[in-house]
């Protein structure tokens, strides 16, 4: 009997059950790849002038936040789908890779096109690693035992919020920016080699593990030229190329080419555990639907890129004309194609049950309520009570990001004893409840205890509904797509944060000009003082509170219909060992 591309992960090569070693590092490297999106925010200006660009020219940061997005989200579903074919541990030790790879472009860059191309490959990396780790722990643990490890999983990925900028502040007191992603790299390298030790995958090569650990040492000190090595008398002849004006004539990109020739000509005669599996590429190529595959990421790619590159000031989407056309009609053309391919990339036909296009749905709303807090309560505390102070507005919001943890792990474990629908439901509903708090706030309310107990709320109704979402994805999509499924789920959330930004902003602003432009001019209201007008400066500061109680009206509606969404969609997930639709 033939056997089908749709195999369970035991029959892709990520064993029976997986073990809890390679869980804990899968976890682990959610960690540090969610980390790496809030240090890099942090170190952004260091980033920006490293690679040669003038912090009045802050509008280029835009491909370096926006090409992490856009690998992080245009490829998940192609990750997705290798995880199910091809076992979770595989695509979890390519992930750490590449983000590693991307880290050494970006530690090296002294461009900025370098730059982007790492953050980029970085994003790849990250984004593939989640689905793979959500998969991992539902093949160990059966539908009613899940939700807790899936909220500790959940409490990891959020608490990279509260590390990531810790964590760069450090990285930054002692060392210039290149050093976060050389931390990175050997954070990424150390991970992968872990999980290969795990014995979750065959067992390499050794004679291919050498040359790719050779040829993976070259490039880096190729593109790093160490002032060491470099500039030594003797050694710094590997950089000198051997013809004058040929520069691909230098002895050690030569050697780096000749390392990767061997290791690629080692993994094709022994495919036995090859580093690089490039035998059976072919099939796996058919598999994974390549036409399927480049029409998701080109709908992806160009609905990130809309909502990345927006100046809300001035549009909601960037290049709306091209892009939003572009982003339908691929998407239209992926639907049909998906639906006539023997072999579709996403599961269609398995996000059929309520409970898993709920999920995707409840994810979309949570995103676009959540950004409103990561970007708006900083603001706010910069308006009013810490004015121009950056790390007093960063510990403003870390009230609220140090309790979506803790929400996470307790939504995982009440949905052991409560419907996974009504903990997710109430858990948003206490988010909607207290931005609906925030919209009353004035210039000294974050002053007073209150402002406390509201961002706490609102952190935990975001991590109660980070476990149940994806335990009823999970618990109504089969095994064999979950790798598929859980991708969505990330897309879902992504391009909900995305669009809520966006959206939200441009409101807001809108309604700030209109408020500014109601107030008159200083002359008008303070004939004698016009250059000192106190009534001015008051109304001013009372329009950028209107803007910002704008956007967390908005955030509230994105939560209310987050909570909704989950008491009326998110049934399907066993409670109490059971295996009944509640």
């Amino acid at each position: 009997m033939s056997r089908s591309p749709h195999r369970p992960p035991a029959e892709a090569g990520a064993g029976a059950v997986p073990g809890a070693a390679a869980i804990v590092l899968a976890t682990l490297a959610v960690l540090v790849t969610a980390a790496d999106t809030y240090v890099v925010v942090l170190a952004l200006p260091d980033i920006l002038t490293g690679v040669g660009v003038g912090l009045d020219e802050l509008q280029k940061a835009t491909p370096i936040v926006g090409g992490f997005l856009l690998g992080y989200t245009a490829t998940l579903p192609l990750l997705g789908r290798l995880a199910d074919l091809r076992g979770r541990a595989p695509v979890l030790i390519g992930c750490l890779l590449l983000f590693a790879l991307g880290s050494l472009l970006t530690a090296t860059a002294e461009t900025l096109g370098p730059a982007v191309a790492g953050r980029g490959l970085q994003g790849i990396g990250a984004g593939g690693l989640v689905p793979a780790t959500l998969a991992l722990v539902a093949d160990r643990w059966p539908p009613e035992r899940r939700a807790v490890p899936l909220g500790v999983v959940g409490a990891v990925q959020e608490a990279g919020a509260v590390l990531g900028p810790l964590a760069g502040a450090a990285v930054l007191a002692v060392a210039d920016w290149r050093a976060i992603f050389w931390l990175n790299l050997l954070l990424g390298v150390a991970l992968a080699a872990g999980v290969v030790v795990t014995g979750q995958v065959r067992r390499p090569d050794s004679a291919a593990l050498v040359l790719a650990a050779l040829a993976a040492t070259a490039l880096g000190l190729l593109l790093a030229e160490p002032p060491a090595l470099a500039e030594d008398v003797t050694l710094g002849l590997l950089y000198v190329p051997l013809l004058d004006g040929a520069a691909w004539t230098a002895p050690l990109l030569l050697a780096t080419v000749l390392l990767a020739v061997l290791l690629v000509a080692r993994s094709l005669q022994h495919p036995a555990g090859a580093v690089l599996p490039l035998r059976g590429f072919g099939r796996l190529a058919r598999e994974v639907d390549v036409v399927g595959s480049l029409l998701a990421v080109v709908s992806l790619g160009a609905l990130v890129w809309a909502f990345a590159a927006a100046d809300p000031a001035r549009e909601v989407v960037a290049h709306g004309w091209v892009l939003v056309p572009l982003a339908v009609v691929a998407g239209a053309l992926f639907v049909l194609h998906e639906r006539r391919t023997a072999e579709p990339v996403l599961p269609l036909a398995a996000l059929r049950p309520v409970g898993a296009w709920g999920a995707l749905l409840v994810s979309l709303f949570v995103g676009a309520a959540l950004v409103a807090a990561l970007v708006d309560v900083p603001l706010f505390a910069r308006a009013t009570t810490t004015p121009g102070d950056q790390l007093g507005a960063a510990l403003v919001l870390l009230r609220l990001l140090v309790a979506v943890p803790v929400g996470a792990v307790a939504g995982g474990w009440l949905c052991r004893v409560v419907a996974p629908r009504v903990v997710a439901g109430a858990g948003m509903a206490v988010s909607a409840a207290a931005f609906v708090a925030m919209t009353g706030w004035d210039e000294r309310a974050l002053d007073g205890a209150w402002s406390t107990v509201v961002l706490v709320a609102a952190g935990l109704g975001f991590g109660l509904a980070i476990a149940p979402v994806n335990a009823v994805l999970l618990a109504v999509t089969p095994p064999r797509v979950h790798g598929s499924a859980s991708s969505l789920a990330v897309v879902a959330r992504t391009v909900g944060m995305l669009a809520g930004l966006s959206l939200l902003t441009a409101v807001a602003l809108r309604r700030f000009t209109a408020e500014v432009a109601a107030i008159g001019t200083p002359m008008e209201l303070c004939p004698t003082s016009p250059a000192d007008c106190a009534a001015y400066d008051a109304a001013t500061e009372a329009a950028v509170l209107t803007q910002l109680h704008t956007v967390f009206a908005g955030a509230a509606v994105a939560a209310g219909l987050a909570a909704v969404a989950a008491l009326v969609l998110l049934r399907g997930a066993p409670v109490r060992g059971t295996a009944h639709v509640r």
